[in-house]
């Protein structure tokens, strides 16, 4: 319990210090094809959904059967990525662990918790809660100078056909053969379409009115309207304080207070951006 309220605080002052420059010092995430917590390869689709949020928070994360020839000479540049499963027959729960390469804890996220019915949904759901632990930390690979780099590509190739986005599943079908001579994951793109995603409930803006937003308590968190008034954004209330999920341009973003302020955090072309918000609770 000492270990999950320290790693809530350091997500809560601001994503930065100790936790983030610690993260920094590792070049690449590891990411098992068949997580301890489950009986068979890629269940859930947890390898595939965990290596692509790991990749969509700036980190460089490979398959463990598909390491680069300098991580397969020096493990330590990696930390292995782990699923903690403590769902159970109504409530998936998940956290993720990364650990160094003596086994050492190195981070743990916080819990993200999903309550769908259906497996695959609800992991995803639960595993991106979790990965709100890892947003606005802004890693960058900071190399030691003992560290020798090497460009070689990697020893072996695995899930060759990995998802290439899974934000949103009704935009991708993903195909999975599994046999012992090839497990596949395969994206089937669907067709170039027109129709332009929307928020229940929320216009697409190109960007968040510089005004002052009203937050209105709904149930599970808030709805930020305007002086018209106009829904801009719905905050969905996370495990920890001050920090919201929400949906921002049809992607997943996140809401959290910093210094005195409130952010908004999203992806944009695969950079993270920030706006400030002026809310008024």
């Amino acid at each position: 319990m000492k270990s999950k309220i320290l790693y809530i605080l350091l997500f809560a002052i601001g994503f930065t210090g100790a936790v983030n420059a610690q993260l920094n010092n590792y070049k690449y995430i590891i990411v098992p094809k068949k997580f301890e917590a489950f009986d068979a390869m890629n269940k859930h689709q947890t390898s595939t959904l965990t290596k692509y949020f790991f990749t969509e928070n700036g980190f460089e994360a490979v398959y463990d059967d598909a390491l680069p020839a300098d991580l397969v000479n020096q493990r330590c540049l990696g930390l292995v990525a782990d699923i903690i499963d403590g769902s159970n027959l109504f409530t998936t729960k998940v956290a993720i662990s990364l650990k160094d390469c003596n086994n050492v804890e190195i981070f743990k996220s916080v819990e993200g918790v999903s309550k769908i019915k259906e497996y695959n949904e609800s992991y995803r759901e639960a595993l991106q809660k979790a990965f709100v632990s890892f947003a606005g930390m802004n890693y960058t690979y900071d190399p030691n100078k003992n560290d020798l780099v090497q460009k070689e590509g990697p020893v072996t190739v695995s899930f060759k056909n990995d998802v290439k986005s899974v934000k949103d599943p009704k935009e991708h079908v993903v195909e999975q053969k599994a046999t012992t001579e090839e497990q596949v994951y395969k994206s089937v793109e669907p067709k170039t379409t027109t129709i332009v995603k929307a928020t229940e409930g929320v216009t697409l803006m190109e960007s968040i009115p510089t005004g002052l937003l009203y937050a209105q308590p709904m149930e599970n968190g808030y709805q930020l309207v305007d002086r018209t008034p106009k829904v801009i954004l719905k905050l969905e209330e996370t495990s920890m304080e001050d920090v919201f999920m929400t949906d921002f341009q049809g992607n997943n973003a996140v809401v959290f207070k910093k210094d005195g302020k409130w952010l908004l955090e999203y992806s944009e072309n695969g950079k993270k951006v920030q706006q400030e918000l002026n809310i008024k609770f």
